[in-house]
């Protein structure tokens, strides 16, 4: 639903391969290295004058399982043109649930689909595919399709954004090469950030608050095109130290950026009324969180969990615990009915729960007053 102070300190951290060294547009396509095929067509390699789409997912995956009727779609699109579509699981925390997934999704995935060749099956980042693949051309991140023709890369990005290129790639309009600086130039700027965002990481998993604003400030200064990415963070920062007049002169800003995404309001709302805080927040912040966790609950018709605990939390800060609890329930049902009957093995679920429990002790120890 949302990051932990150290899960935001471990997405900055995380490290690509060199920027001049990366598997690129024009190269030739690593070879396919999975365990096996578990739907459709086998795929044994790359032949000359053909067109293939290799698509990384894993079934924990939220944005593969949206992206992949979108890819079926392209696979019967291009069917009669002799593209082949390869869905490879990778980074799969549990196999089993790989049969389960496929069967639900029935005809929604209808390409072949393979598993990533892991020899050790307690690390499955370690798979052939991942490393040669998407390790080696510095995408940390999943869904990513490449698009292979004549053997050498086309394309590399989101399956989501594949369209145009494909249908250039298949008509022949397509200059990989050309593409390929381009490419480059983005991962070079991806390392530099990086570099730079690892100099924010000691502070802020030392929940150093004001070591981390300070890091941010000197960034800032030295880097001032990178300062935007590291308002919400700063606006978090303050928020934890009790800065309410800072954080009230920052939140107008972030609303305002925000515009109508039910999702950038809630993350706002969220550093506001985060419930680890320790410290009661000012009743003028509490108020604006209240107001953008209901907008953003009104945006999502009120069927997102994540918001919903957001409004619950910003009810609660707002000394509305009954509603809170109210709303925390909703929130709960809104995960079992997305997640069906994984719900309860999600670690937001014992989450809700536990909140549950919170604002029910709560509202006990007033009656009892």
């Amino acid at each position: 639903m949302r990051k932990s102070l150290l899960a935001i300190a471990a997405c900055l951290a995380c490290t690509g391969a060199r920027a001049d060294d990366v598997l690129n547009l024009g190269d030739p396509a690593p070879k396919l290295a999975v365990s096996k095929f578990v739907k459709g067509d086998k795929v044994e390699g790359f032949e000359p004058g053909k067109t293939y789409v290799v698509e990384f997912w894993a079934t924990w995956c939220g944005p593969c399982r949206a992206s992949i009727p979108h890819l079926t779609e392209l696979a019967h699109k291009y069917k009669d043109k002799g593209v082949k579509f390869i869905g490879v699981d990778v980074w799969e925390r549990d196999l089993s649930q790989v049969e389960p997934f496929l069967k639900e999704m029935g005809d929604k995935m209808d390409y072949s689909v393979a598993l990533d060749d892991v020899a050790d099956k307690d690390n499955p980042s370690d798979g052939k595919m991942a490393k040669t693949w998407l390790e080696a051309a510095a995408e940390n991140g999943i869904p990513t399709a490449f698009v292979i023709k004549d053997g050498k890369i086309a394309w590399i990005g989101h399956p989501m954004s594949m369209d145009e290129p494909l249908v250039k790639i298949t008509a022949g309009d397509w200059d990989p090469k050309a593409k390929a600086a381009e490419r480059l130039a983005a991962k070079a700027q991806e390392k530099k950030m990086m570099a730079v965002q690892a100099k924010v990481i000691k502070p802020l998993r030392a929940k150093d608050y004001k070591g981390t604003i300070a890091a941010i400030k000197e960034l800032s200064a030295s880097e001032p095109d990178l300062a935007a990415r590291f308002e919400s963070l700063k606006f978090m920062c303050l928020n934890q130290l009790g800065e309410t007049d800072q954080v009230l002169a920052m939140s107008g800003k972030l609303i305002e950026e925000a515009k109508d995404e039910p999702m950038a309001l809630n993350t706002v709302a969220w550093y506001i009324v985060d419930p680890d805080m320790k410290h009661d927040i000012d009743p003028k912040l509490s108020r604006v969180a209240l107001d953008i966790a209901r907008k953003a609950n009104d945006l999502s018709k009120g069927e997102n969990p994540a918001i919903l605990d957001t409004l619950a939390a910003a009810q609660y800060r707002s000394g509305d615990t009954a509603a809170a609890l109210a709303t925390e329930e909703k929130g709960i049902k809104a995960l079992e009915t997305e997640l069906k009957d994984k719900a309860k093995s999600h670690p937001f679920y014992k989450q809700f729960q536990d909140r549950i429990e919170f604002y029910r002790e709560k509202i006990g120890k007033k009656a009892e007053k």
